[in-house]
């Protein structure tokens, strides 16, 4: 019996954790940008923080994935730490606001719910609709889970030896506190974690004060989860913001803690309802604790500063810096995110295309190892976006999504592959020229630089095309690819010319010559593969693709190797 009354109540909490998820990541994909928008401009004070971080977090019904959005928006400078903190404070109360709507027995409406969101999510024709239909689903799950819960503790009310059990357990209020944080930390959601406490509390497991230091442990149990999951260890300010969180929840239950007992008191004289009253506690200890923090923020983030610099040196230009995991539940959200860092690695391969080619001309060989170095970085920047993309496409994406996954790999594949010429094919080219001394004709130098200036415009152009999807640009793109394979032939006849004309330095640099051009006009291939989901999607890719004949400007580069 014992183990069964286990079982179920297992289940239940699962149930309701799993609804959680549903209401969570539905919000975040109806509304994410939108919401992480409105964050954003809601920090001209203190005030308006707090209000945004209650609104935020009664939506999301998670006060870590709030932590984790300001977070971000804190390490990268994008808001002041006192903002951010007042933020923390308005999620901690936003989180209660669902836990007060389950405090009333509305479990007749999960029937409903699942209805509403059965019909939304097979029927919507458009995305947010669908995730709409998902928030109702876990809504309904979550009312269904509370009242399995409330059934099975029920009969097992009487049970003398669980009764003892459970006495032993949360007989000490310090003890209890300790235990709900545990449980929170590991559930990772105080508002199930609570409203577990308030089934406890009416079905007379826990003794009212018991219940109300459980409270506590929950409220602190929610703020470790932002400080494991939201700091870098490579910048210590990121984990300014969760430190605060936590430090602030700690003082509040510290000052509870002794007036713990008359309080029960006093709350329990006026409301009976044990469920009730732990949700009241709820709310007002998260807005006591408000109340006393709000006008302390500037004097904590001036602590905060002390205790936890800002980062001295660079960080590994490999890490990624925009690949937040938090946005994942939001596609949206994560693909800006991979677009971003994708650019941040196509910035690495211009400097990369601009040294070598410098390094080239200035017999500069410190400028080659830099080069070589860069690589390694474009390789494992590379490594991220693909990892962090494939974790996003193990969720559900629509169509234009999932599609753009694909456009953000396939360019970052090719920027991959232009870094691997320069380092593998120009770099070399280069160390060979520097090593034998060798130095190209006035003409020839100024053909190479000329090449290279407009690969170097074309990637440029490239950029703007990869995030905006531009069909002119896209277009312009092809149009130069064309007219630069003309101008490659071109710069190989008048080579030619001066070679039959015996002039010395064009005789010592042919192949050089050749090759460089070569491994140019390979690269710009690869930076014109960015058109052709562009032009794909604007009807316009087959007439033009039956005049390419080279696989790195195909669609989908990521099915075709390098050339090397």
């Amino acid at each position: 019996m014992g183990s069964l009354v286990l079982l179920d109540l297992m289940g239940g909490v699962a149930l309701l954790l799993w609804g959680l998820h549903m209401v969570h990541s539905g919000i975040l994909r109806a509304f994410g940008p939108d919401l992480r928008r409105l964050l954003s401009k809601a920090l001209s004070n203190r005030i308006t923080a707090f209000a945004a971080g209650i609104g935020l977090t009664a939506l999301l019904q998670s006060s870590t994935a709030t932590a984790l959005i300001t977070s971000s928006f804190a390490a990268e400078g994008l808001v002041s730490l006192v903002a951010a903190l007042a933020i923390m404070l308005g999620a901690n109360v936003g989180t209660t606001l669902i836990v007060q709507v389950l405090s009333f027995n509305i479990s007749a409406a999960a029937p409903v719910l699942f209805v509403l969101g059965l019909v939304a999510f097979r029927g919507g024709a458009r995305s947010r609709i669908k995730d709409l239909g998902r928030v109702s689903i876990g809504l309904g799950l979550m009312l269904l889970a509370l009242h399995i819960l409330l059934d099975t503790l029920a009969p097992a009310e009487n049970a003398p030896g669980v009764r003892v059990v459970m006495n032993a357990i949360t007989g000490d209020p310090v003890l209890c506190i300790l235990i709900a944080a545990v449980v929170t930390w590991v559930v990772h959601s105080s508002v199930a974690s609570v409203l577990l406490i308030m089934s406890l509390a009416y079905a007379h497991f826990v003794t009212p004060l018991a219940a109300l230091a459980l409270v506590l442990g929950a409220n602190l149990g929610s703020a470790i989860n932002p400080l494991i999951e939201g700091g870098r260890r490579d910048n210590p300010a990121s984990y300014r913001l969760p430190l605060g969180n936590l430090i602030n929840r700690v003082v509040g239950v510290a000052l509870m803690l002794p007036l713990l007992r008359p309080v029960t008191d006093l709350l329990q004289a006026w409301q009976p309802d044990l469920a009730r009253l732990t949700a009241e506690f709820h709310i007002a200890f998260n807005l006591a604790t408000a109340i006393l923090f709000i006008g302390l923020l500037d004097g904590m983030a001036q602590l905060l500063k002390r205790l936890l610099s800002d980062r001295v040196q660079e960080a590994d230009p490999a890490r990624p810096r925009y690949l937040e995991e938090s946005a994942l539940e939001t596609p949206s959200l994560a693909l800006a995110d991979a677009a971003r860092e994708t650019l941040r690695m196509g910035d690495l391969v211009e400097v990369m295309l601009r040294k070598v080619m410098m390094a080239m001309m200035t017999n500069d060989r410190a400028l080659v190892d830099q080069v070589s170095k860069m690589d390694n970085a474009v390789d494992g920047l590379d490594e991220a976006i693909k990892l962090y993309l494939t974790k996003l496409t193990r969720g559900s994406l629509d169509e234009r999504e999932g599609q753009r996954a694909m456009e953000i790999i396939a360019f970052a594949i090719n920027l991959e592959h232009i870094g691997d010429i320069i380092d593998k094919n120009l770099s070399e080219l280069a160390t060979k020229k520097i090593k034998r001394r060798f130095e190209f004709s006035p003409e020839g130098a100024d053909e190479l630089a000329t090449f290279h200036k407009r690969t170097m415009d074309s990637l440029r152009i490239a950029f703007g095309v990869f995030m905006s999807g531009d069909v002119r640009e896209a277009r312009k793109l092809l149009a130069e690819k064309a007219a630069l394979r003309n101008t490659e032939l071109a710069a190989t006849e008048r080579h030619l010319d001066r070679l039959r004309e015996g002039r010395p330095e064009t005789i010592e640099t042919t192949s050089l010559h050749l090759d460089v051009l070569r491994d140019l006009r390979r690269i710009h291939s690869h930076i014109c593969s960015v058109a052709y989901p562009v032009l794909d999607a604007a009807g316009e890719l087959p007439a033009r693709q039956n005049a390419e004949d080279d696989p790195a400007t195909l669609p989908s580069p990521a099915a075709h190797p390098s050339p090397r």
